[in-house]
């Protein structure tokens, strides 16, 4: 199976929640949230974890995942840009979010962690099984 590799940048609360999960899905969107919105590249993701979930949440913690996504799923969905070019995203609806779980091909992996205001970044290579 052709699979797309994502990214998703993540606060401590829904690592644990992916935890949880035995690291093979996201949680559910909350009622104030109609949108999961994957990136597709690393980079993209790092920024998010590092400037918001870094600055804003109440541990100073910001967490970039990856995982592998069937292409035939994603062949439903637009990607879009909002910003820059490298600001690329899917737009997966909360309602379709546990269709997106089930087109995750093997474990979602946390590969990047930034730490506080300067949000100093420890990269991790090891899965999370």
């Amino acid at each position: 199976m052709t699979c797309v590799t994502l990214y998703r940048p993540v606060g401590t609360a829904e690592l644990k929640l992916i935890e949880d999960s035995g690291w093979i899905e996201f949680p559910p969107r909350l009622p104030e949230q109609p949108i999961f919105y994957p990136v597709t590249n690393q980079d993209y993701a790092a920024q998010i974890a590092r400037d918001w979930n870094a600055v804003h949440n109440d541990d100073r913690r910001g967490y970039v995942t990856r995982f592998d996504v069937s292409a035939a799923f994603l062949s439903a969905y637009d990607k879009k840009v909002v910003g820059g070019r490298e600001h690329e995203e899917y737009w997966i609806p909360a309602e379709d979010l546990s269709l997106f779980n089930a087109a995750i091909e093997g474990q979602i992996e946390v590969v990047e962690t930034f730490v506080g205001d300067d949000a100093a970044t420890q990269k991790t290579r090891e899965t999370n099984a």
